[in-house]
């Protein structure tokens, strides 16, 4: 018999990869696609997350102009 044969897959080919939050200690699963793309979850995220497409940030006025 022939061993170079391809093995089974282990997963169905039709369901996507569960992908897990990458920050330590953290044990959620990431089920929305900004979360996924980022590797964290929203509460974990390091980076503060804006829902609208436009923000404003408070800043101050620079002197003499």
């Amino acid at each position: 018999m022939d061993d170079r044969r391809q093995k089974a897959l282990l997963i169905d080919p039709g369901q996507r990869a569960r992908v897990w939050c990458k920050a330590p200690g953290c044990p959620h699963e990431l089920t929305d696609p900004e979360s996924k793309r980022r590797g964290y979850g929203p509460t974990c995220d390091p980076e503060p997350r804006h829902t609208s497409p436009r923000f404003d940030i408070d800043q101050d006025a620079i002197p003499g102009l």
